[in-house]
């Protein structure tokens, strides 16, 4: 038996299949999902989707969402989602160094909040690429 699993984004079906097993990125940590899988609905973090497909490990990272678990059956709505292969490993660095630094420049909350955010989601995609 496996698991259907979809991640939807707000503009498209960013991903759809079949897998053996799910580690998800939840607000209160890692939550793996196998098949048979008690019924759960979870928010989501920023981080790193894992997918297991054919003992191979895929990474997917996602921007904050839900994801819902019944039946054999996971989705996963979500802010954003991007693939690794279409992440920049010295761009993703740079970025880093750059907003690690602008977060200590923020002025206002409204900054402070921003660039916070803006540098978990880099810090998710060089996760994902490691």
């Amino acid at each position: 038996m496996s698991l259907n699993v979809r991640v939807i984004t707000p503009d498209k079906v960013f991903w759809e299949g079949t897998t053996e097993e799910l580690i998800l990125p939840s607000s209160t940590g890692q939550l793996g999902i196998l098949t048979d899988h008690a019924a759960l609905l979870t928010a989501l973090d920023i981080g790193v989707l894992k997918i297991k497909k054919d003992n191979d490990w895929e990474s997917i990272v996602t921007f904050e969402g839900f994801a819902e678990v019944e039946d054999n059956k996971v989705t996963i709505l979500c802010n954003g989602a991007e693939n690794t292969t279409t992440i920049n490993v010295s761009q993703v660095q740079a970025d880093l160094e750059k907003l690690s630094l602008a977060v200590d420049e923020a002025t206002t909350k409204k900054e402070k909040i921003q660039t916070t955010l803006e540098l978990r989601k880099v810090k998710a995609r060089l996760q994902a690429v490691s």
